[in-house]
């Protein structure tokens, strides 16, 4: 039997992949996508995570999130347009409008819901924006933690922070969400970082290939990588020139093989006061800290085995 799962996205160029490889590969079933703001506002990933379940004619209900950080009017200094997140994904995707709306129910209930009935300890569910939904819901229905099975979070950085010298974008748009969910009691957490997401990188050759496939989602995906890549290039450039990681891809591929990547079973805490720290993912590779582990945390993952599975994916 495939296996379900929810996406929570803030759907800008990788977030789009994320939901196309969900949606098609065989091995998995997307049972539905919920929103939150995030590369840019919640009006625009709500629209383009309809724009991409169109455009490949997947039916999956989308469920409109949060708008704001859960304990901050802005993200941290203020800071909504950054340059570089701009250039990354812009604010529509490249695609056709929906044609689709999005559910009447409010992201947060509906995961309340879901999790508290009959097939939520079965569906595992991937967060690959900033954890406002996640941790709202944990916050509005405790005994979530009980009944999600695992949850797995693309987000923080060990050592390669993506928009402050210590912080990555998802965590440092809303830490205090992303403390609540790992001082959760959450069975199992897996925590995918840009440590890992930055060693399996697409490139303009893959780009071709998935161009030279024609179908929607191969297309889609090579207009959105390569966007991506031109604001590497520009602003972030990659160990390899003309290339670039796609973060969210990883996180859902990640499910239907576990060698993709390889995590330690650590202690994750996330800085949500310091000045010039705020957002910070400190994991304690360690054990210097003396709590109990919270996560099994990925800080490598396999190039690979990445690339061929996302190809094959979309252009299936």
């Amino acid at each position: 039997m495939p296996q379900k799962l929810i996406l929570d996205v803030d759907t800008g160029t990788d977030d789009a992949v994320a939901l196309m490889c969900a949606a098609l590969h065989p091995a998995l079933e997307l049972v539905a996508a919920t929103t939150v703001a995030g590369n840019t506002g919640i009006e625009y990933t709500t629209e383009n995570t309809l724009r991409v379940l169109d455009h490949i004619g997947a039916r999956i209900p989308v469920y409109r999130g949060m708008a704001t950080p859960l304990a901050r009017h802005t993200v941290p200094g203020g800071r909504t347009d950054d340059e570089h997140v701009v250039e990354i994904h812009g604010r529509y995707l490249d695609i056709p409008a929906a044609r689709s709306k999005a559910q009447v129910q409010h992201a947060v209930s509906f995961l309340s819901e879901y999790y508290l009935g009959p097939t939520g300890p079965e569906t595992i569910l991937v967060a690959v924006g900033p954890l406002t939904n996640i941790a709202a819901a944990l916050k509005k229905e405790p005994r979530l933690a009980e009944r999600i099975p695992e949850l797995v979070i693309i987000g923080g950085a060990h050592e390669v922070g993506n928009i402050t010298p210590a912080a990555e974008f998802n965590f440092w748009c809303d830490p205090e969400a992303a403390s609540v969910v790992f001082g959760s009691s959450i069975g199992r957490i897996t925590h995918i970082t840009t440590d890992a997401t930055h060693q399996v990188l697409t490139s303009l050759d893959d780009c071709a290939t998935l161009r030279a496939s024609g179908t929607p989602a191969a297309t889609a995906a090579a207009v959105f990588t390569e966007r991506r890549i031109h604001a590497y290039d520009a602003g972030q450039p990659m160990a390899r020139p003309h290339t670039t990681p796609v973060h969210d891809a990883l996180a859902v591929l990640a499910l239907v093989d576990r060698e993709m990547i390889r995590t330690v079973h650590v202690h994750v805490d996330i800085e949500t006061g310091g000045a010039a720290t705020v957002g910070r993912c400190v994991i304690d590779t360690h054990h210097r800290g003396k709590q109990p582990p919270n996560a099994h945390v990925a800080l490598w993952a396999d190039e690979s085995r990445f690339i061929p599975m996302m190809l094959e994916t979309l252009t299936r």
